[in-house]
């Protein structure tokens, strides 16, 4: 992991960064793979260009201490964590920082210590440093993320072999998260949306019975060695609905051109652009609810966001979705998900399931 440190602090220096402060989560997982406890006490890891170290509640060190060496600043809960956060900053050089980058999801009471010490520091999220590394996949953490997707595929079919017309979503869903298990994933999430419920974009799996000619959209996660798999396939109950065979036609077109617009040196929005034009060309533009795509990687959701406002520029090496819908309220909805990779040439699919719906 030193070498992520040494690569945040070369894309601080670039960017014009005094000091990054991020709590527990997946910034602090994918930098140290450390994952400490977190809760109302502050803890915070502090890095600056010539030192590190947490700020650290007495009640946590010892078992955080089993798995890093790097220096703690530790307070108690009598003493509060006023003196060690102003021991810290002085030992890493932060005393008089100008800019400050703070972890998006650090508890917004924590960042205050920060910012109310720090008065005269410009503040800014971490998308310009430890996001913009994290954006970027290693090979390593591409291997992973393929074998995830191998693992989302073989949940998939699991669940299309074991579904039929009078089972309830949820006993679907747990098909799904049976195989996760089974392969030593963690399941994460599984909308299974009969009928109906497919046009609530993130239906809540229930106790709906499939029944003959629902259109049944599946959209499954599990977790394995600390990264994400995500996928959305369509499975119809014997007979699809009217009109269903062209309106999955035209989300398909939708992935397809989604795909041709993703290019290193490209705009997030460009994607999505070309995705939501194909959709409103054919008329359903006002059914198509919801952004292209999303960064995958150790969190289902995670920069780069492919959306129509999105002036990110893609580069080779991020991970994200591209999931086109269509939803027709009390008919069905149709979302066709591929997470793909970015390569020089463009975009490399992670799954090996083709996007054809499964006939049940």
């Amino acid at each position: 992991m030193s070498d992520r440190l040494a690569r945040l602090r070369e894309r601080m220096a670039s960017e014009g960064v005094d000091l990054v402060a991020l709590g527990p989560g997946a910034h602090l997982a994918w930098l140290l793979d450390l994952h400490p406890h977190g809760d109302e006490r502050p803890l915070v890891f502090c890095v600056t260009a010539n030192g590190e170290g947490f700020l650290m509640p007495a009640l946590e060190a010892d078992s955080a201490r089993q798995h890093t060496d790097l220096p703690f600043y530790e307070w108690t809960d009598a003493e509060g964590p006023s003196g060690a956060l102003e021991t810290l900053l002085e030992a890493v050089g932060a005393s008089a920082a100008r800019s400050i980058a703070l972890d998006e999801c650090m508890r917004a009471d924590h960042a205050a210590l920060l910012q109310d010490r720090l008065l005269n520091a410009k503040r800014q999220f971490s998308e310009t440093t430890v996001g913009a590394l994290r954006m970027r996949k290693e090979e390593g953490e591409y291997a992973i993320l393929k074998r995830n997707a191998v693992s989302a595929d073989t949940a998939m079919q699991a669940a299309w072999a074991g579904m039929r017309a009078g089972m309830t979503e949820a006993e679907v869903a747990e098909i799904v998260r049976e195989s996760f298990r089974e392969q030593g994933a963690r399941p994460l999430f599984n909308i299974v949306g009969a009928g109906g419920n497919g046009a609530f974009p993130h239906h809540q799996t229930g106790n709906t019975v499939l029944q003959p000619g629902d259109a049944v959209v599946m959209d499954i996660g599990g977790k394995l060695k600390g990264y994400s798999s995500d996928i959305t396939r369509m499975a119809v109950i014997g007979e699809p609905p009217e009109g269903y065979a062209e309106v999955h036609a035209i989300v398909d077109a939708a992935v397809e051109a989604a795909m041709a617009a993703a290019r290193p040196g490209v705009k997030a929005h460009v994607v999505d652009d070309a995705a939501r034009g194909v959709i409103a060309d054919a008329g359903y533009g006002e059914y198509f609810l919801h952004r292209t795509g999303h960064g995958l990687g150790t969190e289902v959701h995670e920069p780069p966001y492919i959306t129509a406002s999105s002036q990110s520029v893609l580069d080779e090496g991020m991970v994200f979705s591209i999931e086109p819908g269509i939803y027709l309220p009390g008919r069905f909805g149709l979302r066709l998900e591929e997470i793909v990779i970015l390569r020089a040439d463009g975009p490399e699919i992670l799954s090996d399931l083709p996007r054809d719906w499964r006939v049940i």
